[in-house]
């Protein structure tokens, strides 16, 4: 079960994971290809080229400082950074620009290493990782409707950056709900097309992009990604105009991406906005009690309660999960 455990941490998470030693050296016996560092505390893909992209290629151009994001639409943990990423957003939007990569999280189950040879095994880590990063995730999602491969809404991602990539990152993150509360199957078109349809894309090339141009783009991401030795996911690379660079890897707590920034940028001026509640659900149509807590600066368990009034009050609606929940303004419907 330990072995197991160590596995499944390895597949889904990135970051804050205790490990043995021993069990490490048995991994990489086993030739499993993805392995849990416990020196430094994240799980790793393994890869053998490290940073032989083209330097220009990396530099910021639109903004002072570019962040290339390589995740992954079934990565836990980057859902679990949703809350520091949004901030990052709100904060320092008019100093970065973000540039979505996908990385190929999971390509399919034709491995069997350490007992994991199924999707079932994964489900009580989902709810074991839900509480760690106090996002709501439902395990569950793998035994009721198991997703066979990160592949397919990796290429949908890429299909909607096609068209807008401001609706892509929309799509995104209507699909990782789906998955992770909704406990939808992300890989079967008909959710796909729901959410492309939620975000407000072209169907019909969001089709025709998803089954042609959008594979090719999802194969560079992933050259891409093995050029720039991405081990795992999130992984983040910091750049300014230059091509200095700074990596953020793993589930890391705010300040953390903050201080990468302003290491290349130490002049970065933050931006003030509104924290009220209205304001915060304007600019994202959802949110967590974490991510609300984390963007109005205010207490978790206060933040929760105070969700909790403005339901009450018909102002807001919530979602619940067995592991937590989500809140979206509510829609007046005339």
């Amino acid at each position: 079960m330990k072995l197991t455990y160590l596995i499944l941490i390895t597949m889904f998470t990135i970051g804050n994971t205790s490990c043995h030693s021993q069990n490490k050296k048995n991994m990489q016996e086993q030739n499993n290809p993805l392995l849990c560092d416990p020196e430094s505390g994240v799980c790793e893909i393994q890869t053998n080229k490290t940073s032989s992209a083209n330097s220009s290629f990396l530099k910021a151009n639109k903004k002072t400082i570019k962040i290339i994001y390589y995740t992954d639409p079934i990565c836990s943990s980057c859902w679990g950074i949703e809350p520091q990423l949004r901030k990052l957003k709100l904060e320092y939007g008019n100093t970065i620009e973000i540039e979505y990569r996908m990385g190929g999280l999971l390509k399919d189950w034709s491995y069997n290493s350490g007992g994991i040879s199924k999707p079932s095994d994964v489900a009580n880590h989902w709810d074991e990782v839900s509480l760690y990063y106090d996002m709501p995730i439902d395990g569950d999602v793998w035994l009721e409707d198991p997703l066979m491969s990160s592949y397919p809404p990796s290429i949908a991602f890429k299909a909607a950056q096609v068209q807008d990539n401001e609706k892509a990152i929309k799509f995104l993150r209507e699909i990782r709900e789906m998955v992770f509360l909704q406990k939808k199957n992300i890989t079967k078109w008909e959710y796909l097309e729901l959410a492309a349809n939620e975000v407000g894309l072209d169907i019909v090339k969001f089709k025709t992009d998803y089954e042609g141009k959008a594979k090719e783009l999802f194969e560079e991401d992933l050259k891409l990604g093995r050029e720039l030795g991405v081990r795992g996911f999130p992984t983040m690379f910091f750049t300014d105009t230059t091509g200095h660079k700074e990596m953020v890897y793993g589930s890391k707590p705010y300040n953390v991406f903050e201080n990468a920034l302003l290491k290349l940028f130490p002049n970065a001026s933050k931006t003030s906005y509104d924290k009220t509640w209205s304001a915060l659900f304007s600019k994202y149509a959802s949110l967590t009690a974490k991510e609300f807590s984390e963007l109005a600066g205010a207490d978790r368990t206060e933040s929760e309660k105070y969700l909790d009034n403005l339901t009450a009050n018909g102002q807001l609606e919530k979602l619940t999960t067995k592991n937590g929940a989500m809140w979206t303004k509510k829609i007046t419907r005339r």
